[in-house]
């Protein structure tokens, strides 16, 4: 593997990676809408010289595949991206600012062009590749209850795959640095929502209701102690409440106390042990006030991010040849999530993070922020370590050290 080819290459294309990197920005859609998104994606594929290439899933026109043959017939590696947008409204004041309501706030437009690159670089050395290379467009990253990985995953999008990259942008992280960590990276993702029914009342008269504003008081301190008296202090877990609503006026007690939250845990037994823990807890405070309960658990994400460690130490050692050891570091578990964990179940995988945070450059706002944005100069730099990571992973898997 040339990494002073595949470096000089990714940085030629800076200036037009930056220039695809913000028409995608300028042109947001939606999970599950990326029509034109994919189109677009199809449509440079084609202008590279591909020839296999896939459109669609879920009956739907989005999301795109494409096959990369080598020299000769070998092991497979897959380089995916995520595409869609968030509903969100832009407030950067720049040139490429969103055209409609939606908005590229996690940097999936850089995404989308970091591995349009590496398609590039990996095509122009197809001749040298002992094996194949699938490219993964995946559409609905950001939808949560339909996850675009799943569906992809049931119409077999890894069939014949042996090892699997995906890169996020972190605008946490400084700029140009990468990230790479073995085992547990992010969290598995739960949702809820409570719903206390009680007897709606005067608030004069609080004797003659049956009051679920205090059982969703009670409810709520009582969660707290899940994690602090029920979870091993070794483990990992967070149980946020992110809404509660009841009632409209002073003097009126209400018939029903809503609460919507999350739980994100790294161990499937954690897990179990949070949503029984969550059951056990409502149901008691339901019997304590004598409300009427009900109750919706779902999971969202049910599995979190794992990293294969043969494929971790790849990622580690191919970055710092690339980039230098400075500029490589072991990343901290995050409690948020990815649906790139459905992969993980299937093929072992490796997901790893590329910093985008430049102060000077107002690029340090946070994912899923109206003032998101994407420090460019790091696109040539996400390109090379696709293409690096794939060309190294086909010669350990051929070469059967891997």
């Amino acid at each position: 593997m040339d990494l002073t080819r595949i470096r000089n290459e990714a940085q030629e294309m800076a200036g037009a990676a930056t220039e695809m990197r913000r028409y995608l920005h300028a042109h947001p859609e939606l999970s599950w809408g990326e029509v034109e998104t994919s189109r677009f994606i199809a449509r440079r594929l084609k202008e590279i010289g591909f020839q296999d290439i896939r459109v669609g899933v879920d009956g739907k026109a989005v999301g795109v595949v494409a096959d990369l043959a080598g020299k000769e017939a070998g092991p497979c590696v897959a380089l995916r991206a995520d595409i869609d947008a968030l509903n969100l409204v832009e407030e950067n004041d720049v040139p490429y600012k969103s055209k409609c309501g939606a908005m590229h706030a996690c940097g999936h437009d850089a995404h989308i062009t970091m591995l349009l690159g590496a398609a590039r670089i990996l095509y122009s050395m197809k001749d040298e590749l002992p094996g194949s290379v699938r490219f993964i467009f995946q559409p609905a990253e950001e939808h949560g209850m339909h996850s675009g990985a799943a569906t992809m995953i049931e119409e077999g999008v890894l069939d014949g795959v042996g090892a699997l990259a995906g890169m996020h942008l972190w605008s946490h992280v400084p700029s140009g640095r990468v990230q790479w960590r073995s085992g547990p990276v992010m969290a598995s993702a739960d949702g809820w929502n409570v719903k206390f029914r009680g007897r709606g009342g005067h608030g004069a008269m609080p004797h003659k209701t049956i009051d679920p504003v205090v059982a969703a008081a009670n409810f709520i301190l009582a969660l707290q102690t899940i994690v602090s008296r029920e979870v091993n202090p070794l483990e990992t877990a967070v149980l946020s409440v992110g809404k509660l609503v009841s009632g409209e006026v002073i003097n009126i007690i209400p018939e029903v106390a809503e609460m919507i939250g999350n739980i994100r845990t790294f161990s499937v037994e954690v897990r179990d042990q949070m949503e029984e823990s969550f059951r056990r807890i409502a149901d008691g405070i339901a019997a304590t006030y004598r409300c009427n309960l009900e109750t919706q658990y779902t999971r969202i994400y049910p599995y979190p991010v794992v990293n294969d460690r043969v494929l971790s130490e790849l990622l580690r050692d191919t970055a710092i040849a690339l980039v230098g050891k400075a500029d490589v570091e072991e990343s901290p578990m995050l409690m948020t999530s990815e649906d790139f964990s459905f992969y993980q179940t299937k093929v072992r995988s490796v997901f790893f993070f590329l910093g985008s945070g430049d102060e000077a450059k107002g690029t340090t706002a946070a994912h899923h922020s109206s003032r998101f944005d994407v420090d460019d100069d790091v696109l040539p730099r996400g390109i090379a370590l696709m293409s690096s990571f794939a060309c190294a992973a086909l010669s350990g898997m051929s070469e059967g050290t891997l």
